[in-house]
């Protein structure tokens, strides 16, 4: 696998058949015992029979489900940079706004070197031999994929990859993002007009090759990239939210799209829980606890909760009344690691090891919460989305406590929906990490997060309106870090605390990283187009600049942050 490996990384382009039919069997070990056969497919052997096995494959791997794979793409960066978790692991420097340039490899070459190579073939394979509705479902993964990527690092490889050539050029995101619309668009057509089709039966690890549920995702994305656009081109966007609700998109829970996991093939959150590196963020509890949301001891364990780890530290460690304690982000590496780990939220039993009481749940990509959340937002515009934004606000929320990890009646949704109370202040979350060991505190208590309510403000301004539903957003897609980061990053929501100490030489603590830099491999074996790439960004390559589509102006500045004394 090596050889093959080095003959990818930083040269996308350069594969062969052979190649990728060793990528199904030698490149995911955590996968090989689902969907692919004992012995190596050859490539002769690869067909209408098992391309389906390539394109589970790449869902797997495209989701980055090995788990370490999963940690140093998403847990380590779109997780903490969204704020939704906060890193106790002593050695996660990332957290402090220091890029670790081995893991940004390891994100960058995974996908170009396995993820990408599998969805091409899938993707020529089907249109070469006629198969129009599972070519249109692999062009719709493909821009899911992609999007990910060029929401990390902005400029990337796309359009040319697959060829021959020794270099490969990159693509500005703006042409990027433009091709996903046209390519979503022909997608959709195929899809509609093949309401009865199936695309590779049971291989397909999110809806077993229903060509209808795949329309749904295929407009649900393009909602989704049309509202990322829109204030980098707001005409673009417009139009295409428009068009993508037109044609229909996720509606229900049973829209949901997420990707099968098995015995063999587990969430690797159940190992984040294992290697015991993550801890609920500061931002969660205030949230969740003022708003008093039933989603709290679903997402998050009460402090202690496994014994198996920490059978002293129990309960409610900083007086707030409630068991439940966040962590503030960036925390100087002497003061993190047992020090501190048991004093605060580990995730939810949900994604805990079965033996532990974990269930093993499937990995999201894309859910009708956040349909309605994106219509909610477009109607703020005054878009056409089919209802108010209050309307379509509220069923976002009823949406998320509708899903079936979660046990709240009708009664209990209708009650959240119309609360009144804030959020909260997480007690003594900054002081209690920043001074355990002295006894002169450099940090007051870190207050409340915001003062939005849950109740819709239709009477309030729009930010304010806008800020409660992209707050809710947030608090819908909780562990999706990849699209988190890059809604912060859009919009300025939900608001967010400082880092407590950042090791970067150009962010500061209440900054924000607003992408990641390209990749060593890339500087040493793709020279010339990273450094036209470079040039594509809208300043240097390094966390600052920010991507093409990060243009609201203030969108960083919302940050609450207690002033030292």
């Amino acid at each position: 696998m090596s050889n093959l490996y080095n003959s990818l990384f930083g040269r996308p382009g350069i594969f062969s058949l052979l190649a990728v039919a060793l990528l199904l069997t030698a490149c995911t070990d955590d996968f090989s015992a689902m969907n692919t056969p004992e012995s190596e497919l050859a490539a002769s052997e690869l067909g209408a029979n098992n391309i389906g096995q390539m394109f589970a494959q790449s869902q797997w791997d495209g989701m980055f489900g090995g788990r370490s794979a999963f940690q140093t793409s998403q847990g380590t960066f779109g997780n903490l940079y969204s704020q939704i978790e906060a890193e106790q692991a002593g050695s996660f420097d990332t957290g402090q706004y220091a890029m670790n340039s081995g893991w940004l490899d390891g994100t960058w070459n995974t996908f170009y070197g396995s993820v990408a190579p599998q969805v091409q073939f899938v993707r020529e394979f089907t249109a070469e031999n006629d198969m129009p509705v599972r070519n249109a479902v692999i062009n719709v993964w493909r821009v899911y994929l992609y999007h990910r990527i060029t929401d990390y690092w902005g400029p990337i490889i796309y359009s040319d990859f697959g060829t021959d050539d020794p270099t490969v050029s990159y693509d500005s995101q703006e042409s990027v993002y433009r091709d996903f619309f046209e390519r979503l668009g022909e997608a959709a057509s195929v899809l509609g007009n093949n309401f009865d089709g199936n695309a590779f039966g049971s291989n397909d690890l999110i809806y077993e090759g229903d060509a209808r549920k795949w329309y749904k995702f295929a407009n649900t994305l393009q909602l989704r990239l049309a509202m990322r656009v829109k204030y980098a081109a707001p005409d673009l966007a417009k139009a295409e939210a428009e068009e993508a609700v037109d044609r229909g998109v996720m509606m229900d829970n049973s829209d949901n799209a997420m990707v099968l996991t098995t015995q063999d093939n587990r969430n690797p959150l159940q190992t984040f829980h294992d290697w015991n590196e993550h801890r609920m963020s500061a931002a969660m509890e205030s949230l969740l606890e003022g708003y008093e949301d039933p989603r709290l001891g679903i997402y998050w364990s009460t402090v202690g909760a496994d014994k198996s780890k920490h059978p002293v530290q129990v309960g409610d460690k900083d007086g707030d009344g409630s068991p439940y304690e966040g962590m503030r982000k960036g925390v100087p590496r002497t003061n993190k690691g047992d020090r501190i780990e048991a004093k605060y939220s580990a995730r939810g039993t949900r994604w805990w090891r079965p033996s532990l009481g974990g269930t093993n749940p499937p990995l999201p990509v894309i859910r009708a919460a956040e349909a309605y959340f994106l219509r909610a937002e477009g109607a703020l515009e005054g878009w056409n989305m089919g209802g108010t934004a209050e309307e379509l606000y509220n069923e976002g929320i009823r949406m998320s406590l509708r899903e079936d990890r979660f046990d709240a009646s009708e009664e209990e949704i209708d009650a959240y929906i119309d609360r009144e109370s804030r959020p909260v202040s997480p007690a003594d979350s900054a002081k209690h990490i920043c001074c355990e060991f002295s006894k002169t505190p450099i940090y007051p208590d870190t207050p409340a997060l915001t003062d939005i309510p849950v109740d819709f403000q239709q009477g309030a301004d729009k930010e304010t309106r806008l800020e409660q539903i992209i707050t809710q957003k947030w608090l819908a897609l909780h562990n999706d870090g990849w699209e988190l980061w890059a809604e912060i990053r859009r919009t300025g929501y939900p608001r967010r605390y400082p880092i407590i100490e950042s090791l970067s030489p150009i962010l500061d603590e209440d900054d924000l990283p607003q992408r990641v830099p390209f990749v060593q491999s890339e500087y040493s074996n793709n020279t010339e187009p990273v450094n036209n790439a470079v040039d594509m960004l809208r300043g240097p390559d390094n966390p600052a600049t920010e991507l093409w589509w990060d243009q609201k102006s203030g969108a960083d500045d919302n940050v609450t942050y207690p002033s030292p004394q």
